[in-house]
């Protein structure tokens, strides 16, 4: 280990000069490093912590970027400005000067991170208008540190004194960037500020209603999005007239309950960080990779850090805590499958409990050892779940987890079982070119959609394109306004009827024959009968002629007194789903909810079905298959000269609640990929068993056999020149 006075060599003003590291003229350095730490300091850290321990294991843990505390809440450098709050243990020390020297001195970019939610109390007695208010009037103390003052985030606090904040930090130490945290604020704000800034916007107050039908509160939500951008591109302009090649890097983004459209970001940030941390509640592993495709979405192929933690992330908060190394494993290869790059952060400097330092240098030494095959520059899946932030707003609004999220949530688990590789594709991005690469699109519950997006749907279809969507899907506008029928009406064959029946109970689904003979979508069930219906369903019209229908509708009847439980109506002609070809594509639509229910629930038999459901409208062989027993998250990239399929092992007691107590192994798996036209292999490696397998090759498809999996591995093929 390098000693303390080796890596404390620099001063600031060393840091300041020293030069930030080469990058080749044509790639930007957001897209080189691979792996990234982030210190996250406590105020009483300087003085108490030991950097030089940090920058030596930034080092053996090869990362290559850091994220390192700078200002905002509290000051970890000399800061001139008037009311940035310096740690009051920093007395004559620069220990983010420092770092950065540090950090510069083994190769790696730096990034500074900044928190403005929070203010002391010299600012409140001087500017008392930079604080949040909430709808009673009154200023807001923070709910966890009582003294200090929550700000608001919207107003001069964020616009005149962080945005000098920031370019004092880039003035002093030239970093590459600045990354804020909870910049955005903390919850509606009814400061002056804010109502001034609202009714010029709109000419409306304030709303006091979430119902997003309410017409101040649908302004209310496109005024706070257009504010919060006009503040990102404040901060990044006066960044890059000190830096030009750096930017601001928010902390933002995500699925379709993130506030922020995620289309713009997509345009204004060159990196992202995926800041979902670890797991908490009934939250399964796979959400990690879940976060990946989300942002990819519109990221494109930009890099995405994918910030993992080794704490509890549960609401008690307990964030010097370390979560088993099983469970941080798992959560850190599912984002690795899908395509983010590891970003560990630690809170405080003080190492407490020292359990998930071997396991992070792990992770990244074997990252950095296969880096090439990680270099992703395309994602092979040929089926694309759609995300909508508008249905979640104008649609879900407070109860978006449940009207919206959970469709996602629960079409998401039906892929994971069924080991389909897919991507996630945002519903503001559906012309030609986003989704030239998809053969087939789900939509679970996609309900808020414009006109526009109904007819590039339609054109995916007429195109030869194949479509899945579920209950309301296209009833609405898109600002949640209910149309008389669906958007997609002439693709699903089937027209709303006027009524949606919610909270329905024992009610079923008969399994049907046409000729004899059984549909593909109930493939598995032949011998059923009849399965459990969803809990809401939409009252529809056959609009056109169906070729057969698998399902029908046995309707609801009493559930008590048990004498009275026989169905009043045994069997009806209503469809439990509309199933057909669509010019040159597929189309199945569900008119319950049936993606939702089995994220509630996890009856096999809507698990079944849903996979069906992707199996028959896709009608063609997935570029990777996986076979064998188990549950098996899977993805397939493709690199510059390679192939890469992940399998990550989720077959685990503590899959849908964590943490993990230890990894069980998977029975065998065969494996089958089919290598890109006019390609072929020439060599296949297990990157994390470090074996070498037999395999096949025969017509454009590598097949192999996998004896067993621990947790994660991956497939690596090597491909001759194209």
């Amino acid at each position: 280990m390098k000693s303390r006075r080796d890596f404390l060599a620099h001063s600031a003003a060393a840091a300041l000069a020293a030069a930030v590291p080469a990058q080749g003229a044509d790639t930007p350095w957001y897209q080189k490093p691979m792996r990234w730490a982030q210190l996250t300091l406590v105020e009483d850290d300087p003085g108490n912590y030991d950097p030089a321990f940090w920058l030596d294991y930034f080092r053996r843990t090869h990362s290559d970027a850091a994220c390192l505390s700078a200002g905002g809440c509290v000051a970890y450098y000399p800061t001139q400005v008037p009311l940035h709050y310096r740690s009051r243990f920093l007395r004559n020390r620069d220990s983010f000067g420092e770092l950065v020297a540090g950090c510069r001195k083994l190769g790696m970019n730096v990034i500074g991170r900044t928190d403005p939610h929070a203010a002391h109390q010299d600012v409140y007695d001087a500017h008392p208008d930079w604080i949040a208010v909430t709808a009673d009037g009154k200023p807001r103390r923070h709910w966890a540190d009582p003294t200090l003052w929550v700000t608001c985030g919207l107003g001069p606090y964020n616009f005149e004194f962080m945005t000098e904040v920031t370019r004092e930090i880039m003035r002093m130490y030239k970093v590459d960037g600045i990354f804020s945290n909870r910049w955005s604020g903390s919850g509606m704000c009814y400061c002056a500020h804010c109502q001034r800034n609202f009714k010029a916007f709109s000419g409306l107050d304030l709303p006091r209603t979430r119902d997003p039908l309410s017409p101040a509160r649908r302004q209310y939500i496109v005024w706070k999005q257009a504010r919060l951008f006009e503040l990102w591109r404040l901060w990044d302009a006066e960044i890059k007239k000190i830096n030009a090649g750096a930017s601001f890097l928010a902390n933002a983004g995500g699925g379709a309950l993130s506030e922020l459209d995620m289309k713009t970001i997509g345009e204004l940030a060159p990196t992202l960080f995926a800041d979902r941390q670890a797991r908490r509640g009934l939250m399964p592993p796979w959400a990690n990779g879940k976060n990946g495709k989300e942002y990819a979405a519109t990221m494109g192929n930009k890099a995405i850090g994918g910030i993992f933690s080794m704490g509890v992330e549960e609401q008690y908060r307990w964030k010097d805590s370390v979560q088993s190394a099983d469970e941080i494993r798992m959560w850190a290869v599912d984002g690795v499958a899908h395509n983010l790059r590891p970003w560990f952060t630690k809170f405080n400097g003080k190492i407490i409990d020292r359990r998930w330092l071997k396991v992070v240098e792990d992770l990244y030494g074997w990252h950095y050892r296969n880096e090439r095959y990680l270099r992703n520059e395309k994602s092979l899946a040929r089926v694309a779940v759609v995300y909508s932030q508008q249905t979640a707003s104008f649609y879900g609004g407070e109860s978006a987890r449940q009207r919206v999220e959970d469709h996602a949530l629960g079409f998401y688990q039906a892929l994971v079982e069924a080991r389909v590789p897919f991507d996630m594709v945002h519903d503001r991005l559906l012309d030609a070119a986003h989704l030239g690469a998809y053969k087939t699109l789900i939509l679970p519950n996609i309900a808020a959609l414009s006109d526009a997006q109904c007819g590039q749907l339609t054109d995916f279809v007429n195109n030869g394109g194949n479509l899945i969507a579920t209950y309301e899907t296209s009833l609405y506008n898109e600002w949640g306004v209910r149309r008389a029928d669906f958007g997609l009406a002439s693709l699903f064959g089937a027209s709303y009827a006027g009524r949606v029946e919610t909270n329905i109970h024992n009610s079923y689904l008969n399994i049907e024959k046409e000729m004899g003979k059984y549909h593909p979508l109930v493939h598995g069930l032949e011998d059923a009968t009849r399965i459990i219906n969803g809990a809401n369903w939409v009252h529809v019209k056959t609009a056109a002629k169906l070729a057969g229908v698998p399902l029908t509708l046995v309707p609801s009847y009493p559930d008590l007194p048990m004498e009275q439980v026989f169905p009043r109506v045994p069997r009806t002609d209503i469809p439990g789903v509309f199933a057909r070809e669509v010019g040159r594509g597929r189309v199945v639509y569900f008119p319950f909810d049936i993606d939702r229910t089995f994220w509630e629930v996890l009856s096999g038999d809507h698990g079944r079905i849903l996979s069906n459901a992707v199996a028959w409208a896709h009608n063609e062989q997935q570029p990777l298959t996986v076979k064998g027993r188990g549950l098996i998250d899977v993805s397939l990239w493709m690199q510059k000269e390679s192939l890469a399929a992940h399998l990550v092992n989720l077959t685990n007691p503590m899959a849908m609640k964590g943490p993990i107590r230890e990894i069980i192994p998977s029975p065998p798996q065969t494996v089958r990929i089919r290598v890109p036209e006019g390609r072929r292999a020439l060599k296949v490696s297990l990157l994390v068993s470090g074996k070498t397998p037999p395999y096949k090759q025969n017509g454009g498809v590598i097949s192999l056999e996998i004896p067993s999996i621990e947790l994660h591995e991956v497939v690596a093929v090597d491909l001759n020149r194209g």
